[in-house]
């Protein structure tokens, strides 16, 4: 095997293990989401809710779907909030769910 075919294989391992880990980001920030939404709508099961805000992610691909249903989610329990605001905690959490993820 040549130098650069390692480091080619090098490279496509970074990538994969790259991927994993920004999934396991969006997904926790998911879970970190659904908590926080079920807390403002003062929901009792609020690992169920998580689960189900993990869950729509899986339904298309982008951040897009999370955020439609847990925005409907909270303006249906009459929680005063802006489509603005869940996109700033979207990414507060993921920024939170990396770091923790990185400290595993």
């Amino acid at each position: 095997m040549t130098t650069f075919d390692e480091r080619e294989q090098g490279f496509e391992r970074k990538f994969a293990h790259d991927q994993e880990l920004e999934f396991k980001a969006t997904a926790r920030r998911n879970r970190l989401l659904g908590e926080w939404a079920a807390g403002l709508m003062g929901l009792a099961t609020a690992e169920e809710y998580a689960r189900a805000v993990v869950k729509s992610d899986f339904e298309q691909p982008g951040d897009e779907d999370v955020l439609r249903k847990v925005f409907e989610d909270l303006k249906g329990a009459g929680v005063s909030t802006t489509e603005g605001e869940v996109r700033m905690k979207m990414a507060e959490l993921l920024a939170q769910a990396r770091e923790q993820i990185k400290s595993e």
